[in-house]
């Protein structure tokens, strides 16, 4: 369990070596290995990735669970935030005895309930255009599940100058999008929409509502589709997937 040091240090956090699959690898991960398209080299390549996930609340809490229920070797979160209660009905990594503690620390304490064989890196910070490129330097793929445009463009941007995988998702009320970015020459989140919107006309959570299973389901299939990136298992490309979950509505759209 590793927590971030200074900004000039982080890369050092994650080192290069590939290790290889143990007992407990083959004991814990039989069944996905059973997947033709996983498979032990597979899985191998899940226990060799970095994974960073931006955000420990609605989508963060899903696709932190099963990242590191599924063996992603090094997986960490950015957050600055605590938990409050109005958290509780949406943000499964954390209880009511949780109240007033940072997001990060709690989910490291859950991460290792869950599944001690990772290496859980916490950055207990917001991520600004003065520390993004630093916490990205040391991870492959970075997983979005921030609330504002401001950062997710932030973030995007990053991903293009860092040439880093970006896997997306957003919720409203009952909507959903899912996408990935800057994929083995996929387009960006500004080739999709080229400017960020103006936030006064942006409706939020805290305003307009969500129900507690809804980031659920998009946070999961955020963690599907990392998992498909890793695996290279037909991931996205310059596809958005759009989730309407009050009439059950997907559409995949190409651009």
């Amino acid at each position: 369990m590793n927590r971030s040091g200074p900004i000039g240090i982080r890369a050092m956090l994650i080192p290069h070596s590939k290790p290889m699959l143990e007992v407990h690898d083959f004991l814990r991960y039989s069944r996905p290995m059973n997947l033709t398209e996983v498979g032990t080299a597979g899985q191998l390549k899940i226990k060799n990735a970095r994974v960073l996930v931006l955000g420990a609340g609605g989508l963060g809490s899903p696709i932190l669970t099963y990242l590191a229920a599924s063996g992603i070797g090094h997986l960490g979160v950015v957050d600055f935030d605590r938990v409050e209660i109005h958290n509780l009905h949406r943000q499964i990594l954390f209880t009511a005895h949780d109240i007033g503690q940072y997001k990060v620390d709690v989910a490291a304490k859950r991460i290792a309930q869950l599944n001690p064989h990772i290496h859980f890196h916490m950055h207990r910070e917001k991520v600004t255009a003065d520390n993004v490129e630093a916490l990205f330097t040391a991870y492959d793929y970075i997983v979005d599940g921030t609330d504002n445009f401001t950062t997710r463009y932030l973030v995007n941007d990053a991903c293009v100058s860092l040439n880093k995988t970006l896997i997306y998702g957003t919720i409203l009320g009952f909507q959903g999008q899912l996408a990935v970015f800057q994929h083995r020459n996929s387009k960006n989140l500004r080739d999709l929409f080229p400017e960020a919107p103006d936030p006064k006309d942006i409706p939020n959570c805290s305003l307009h509502g969500v129900l507690g299973t809804f980031p659920g389901i998009i946070g999961t299939m955020m963690a599907q589709e990392t998992l498909k990136v890793i695996l290279d298992v037909n991931p996205l490309h310059n596809q958005l997937v759009l989730i309407d979950t009050l009439n059950w509505k997907i559409q995949t759209l190409a651009f």
